[in-house]
């Protein structure tokens, strides 16, 4: 183990997990931040658009910052530049904002497990597994995967992630907090205390794995049923 992750992966022989890791983690932010411009650009903002970030170039909506971040430790963030004050259902404009890219992460999850369902139950059920097969499962289980552990992570209500925006529709208290100017920098080290030191991290990505293969499963199921098999 030489503890860089795409060394370590490439070594163990897990080149479709290394590439696929790379893959969905660049498109399911770029899919994300667009998410939140299409909703703001219905919403009366043309913010995404005026500043070229209506694209699915990763380098508009991740940066220099967050690519070396995913390089060196694997995990990136992105950015899409709105502004609330020309959204037309104002506080609720920003909240169908904010949910608009935990959103695309949902509808994406559910089309990859479902192919990852599909691709199990029509091909992986035989003595003799073909490869393309089980590349492909794998390549769609791993986008599934990361893409519920998005949608998770960017409900919580935690600044600077979507859900903080969400609570603060509804709780002018914690609307207030938000304010704070040093308001995404403590929401940025609790999140990192409570989820990579404290164990609670391990127990919340054991819940969502668990729930990737429940849907991966009962797709298996209707689809084995449906077939007769």
């Amino acid at each position: 183990m030489s503890g860089w992750w795409i060394a370590d992966l490439w070594n163990q022989g897990q080149v479709v997990q290394l590439a696929s890791w790379i893959f969905w983690v660049v498109v399911s932010i770029c899919l994300h931040e667009l998410g939140h411009g299409w909703a703001a650009i219905w919403e009366g903002d043309d913010t995404p658009r005026r500043t070229g970030h209506m694209t699915i170039n990763p380098m508009v909506h991740m940066g220099g910052y967050s690519l070396i971040a995913f390089l060196l430790l694997g995990f990136a963030w992105g950015l899409m530049p709105v502004n609330p004050g020309n959204f037309r259902h104002r506080r609720w404009g920003d909240a169908i904002v904010a949910v608009a890219g935990p959103a695309v992460n949902l509808v994406l999850a559910v089309i990859l497990l479902t192919i990852a369902g599909v691709v199990s139950a029509t091909t992986l059920g035989s003595e003799v597994k073909p490869e393309w097969a089980l590349r492909t499962f794998e390549f769609c289980y791993t986008g599934g995967w990361l893409n519920l552990v998005l949608l998770a992570l960017n409900l919580l209500p935690i600044p600077p992630l979507d859900g903080s925006r969400i609570l603060a529709t509804v709780s002018n208290p914690y609307r207030r907090l938000l304010h704070h100017p040093n308001a995404g920098m403590f929401g940025l080290a609790f999140f990192v205390i409570v989820f990579w030191i404290t164990p609670i991290g391990r127990v919340a990505y054991g819940f969502i794995e668990n729930a990737a293969l429940l849907w991966v499963g009962v797709v298996q199921g209707v689809v084995m049923a449906a077939s007769g098999s």
